[in-house]
């Protein structure tokens, strides 16, 4: 039996596509926003729609006794975090649970459990799952760091202890830099997880990134859904993503697949999650951490799986065993998803807020798209600024790579700026076509060799854009081309790109 209503603990895409999935499971949703959020398209597609608070996600989307009120008075049976937010707050869950809801995600116990990177590490160790060689244990003191890093060996790496998203990691080289390195990542530490405490580990030098996506139901039974290739980052944030990994053959998924389900079982985890590991040059991998919630990038798992994770954890919240083993999982084709910014690539990667004034794209055939955001909404400085989930599913890497270039050529926004010219630049490297990429190439190489480029006459393109729209709609004075001697248009240019917009 599934639920009949639901409230999502979230906003933007992931809301959508939470509320896709329950819908087509006929569960009714309920959505919470913010000030900011009020015409959203997910409060639009939501059954019911409340008001949290004001835009500052600490005045809103984190105001968890209010959301649980909301819940109760809305008779909704379960809540789902989505990501981000309270998703992977042990409280929220337990609170959750106090309250006759259910948390449609781990126990409590379980993230609180994997949540700590000391205590992950320490349950990995007792499960014959290989880690890093460092500490297991939560440190504060000098003296005893510079001990263990000169006993490691540099370089090693400070982070914090309830850390995640790159927040509160320092890589140190030597020990002239412990001390000074130590205080940066204690007190990023403390302003984003309230908790300064660290420990240390051997620095992996230009690792991969692979996780493996897990289902586990309430029965003990646990499955795999294969990897995903999550290296091509930028200040420790997943860009691009892929499944299969280029480095992976069937021996070493194997062994990195159960090594995932081994310890999940041994933190007695249920529903979704993501056992993330990073792999050295000679493909040894090394126990990373659990984000115990659903991942950012899951589609490309459910496509070339076939299995619509939102709906695997509503069941699975339901009580429900898993209806398959992990011999009943077929693996097809290659999946790539590239995660649309808003921002200006061309100038360090600022935020780029505003209206989107024009939004057009066209997938086609293999392609998927997860958003939140529709022409005439405002990207702000409140939230994320990924805009769009863009997903090319095709039968190999190939046909897969340049499904992307296509779609996202093709994908126009006006009002404000993207990273779209940058992801066309890493997909056309000759390091991503061979698949020779690890979690430090854009800092340390291509952005070192390569000029991003920005778009040509990008405010030219705007007025013309505008222009075109304008006249569509009659709100718009006769304007007149400036023309040559022939009478055609000087920019010609210009009018095809106009006429590429209709």
């Amino acid at each position: 039996m599934v639920f009949k209503k639901i409230l999502i603990a979230n906003r933007g895409e992931i809301a959508v596509r939470i509320i896709t999935t329950a819908k087509e499971m006929g569960i009714k949703t309920v959505a919470i926003y913010s000030d900011f959020d009020k015409y959203s398209l997910f409060t639009r597609l939501a059954d019911e729609a409340y008001r949290i608070g004001e835009p500052p996600s600490s005045k809103s989307y984190l105001l968890a006794e209010k959301i649980i009120e909301i819940a109760k008075a809305t008779d909704s049976e379960g809540i789902h975090p989505g990501y981000g937010f309270l998703s992977e707050r042990g409280f929220f869950a337990k609170m959750c649970e106090d309250n006759g809801i259910k948390f449609i995600g781990a126990s409590n116990k379980s993230i609180d459990l994997l949540g700590s990177k000391t205590e992950a590490k320490a349950l990995a160790i007792r499960n014959d799952v290989p880690v890093v060689p460092g500490t297991d244990k939560p440190l504060q003191d000098f003296d005893q760091i510079k001990k263990i890093a000169n006993d490691i060996g540099y370089p090693v790496l400070i982070k914090a202890s309830a850390g995640g998203g790159g927040k509160g990691m320092r890589i140190v080289r030597e020990d002239a830099d412990i001390e000074s390195s130590l205080r940066t990542a204690q007190s990023e530490a403390k302003s984003s997880f309230g908790d300064d405490s660290v420990f240390i580990e051997k620095y992996i030098e230009s690792p991969r990134h692979i996780e493996f996506q897990i289902l586990a139901d309430e029965h003990g039974n646990v499955v795999h859904l294969g990897e995903r290739e999550c290296s091509m980052q930028r200040r420790h944030q997943k860009i691009i993503e892929e499944t299969p990994s280029v480095i992976m053959d069937d021996k070493l998924r194997e062994e990195m697949g159960e090594c995932a389900k081994r310890i999940v079982k041994a933190a007695g985890y249920s529903n979704a999650g993501t056992v993330e590991f990073i792999v050295d040059k000679n493909n040894k991998f090394y126990f990373l951490e659990v984000n115990t919630r659903l991942q950012v990038e899951h589609p490309i798992t459910e496509l070339r799986t076939s299995h619509d994770l939102v709906k695997e954890q509503f069941k699975i919240a339901c009580g429900e065993k898993l209806s398959f083993t992990q011999e009943d999982i077929i693996f097809t084709g290659h999946t790539i998803e590239c995660r649309i910014c808003a921002e200006e690539s061309e100038n360090n990667f600022m935020p780029s807020t505003g209206k989107i004034i024009y939004m057009n794209k066209y997938l086609g055939n293999g392609m998927r798209e997860d958003t939140g955001i529709e022409q005439g909404d405002e990207i702000s400085v409140y939230y994320d600024p990924m805009i769009s989930k863009l997903v090319s599913h095709a039968d190999d890497r190939e046909s897969a790579i340049a499904k992307m270039k296509r779609a996202l050529r093709e994908y126009k926004l006006i009002g404000i700026k993207t990273n779209i010219p940058f992801l066309l630049s890493l997909l056309e490297t000759e390091e991503f076509i061979n698949g020779n990429y690890h979690t430090q190439y854009i800092e340390n190489e291509f952005l070192k060799r390569e000029k991003i480029k920005a778009p040509i006459h990008e405010t030219k393109l705007a007025v013309i854009s505008l222009a075109s729209i304008l006249f569509k709609e009659n709100k718009a004075p006769a304007l007149k081309l400036s023309t040559s001697q022939n009478g055609s248009p000087k920019n010609l240019w210009a009018k095809r790109i106009t006429e590429s917009f209709r």
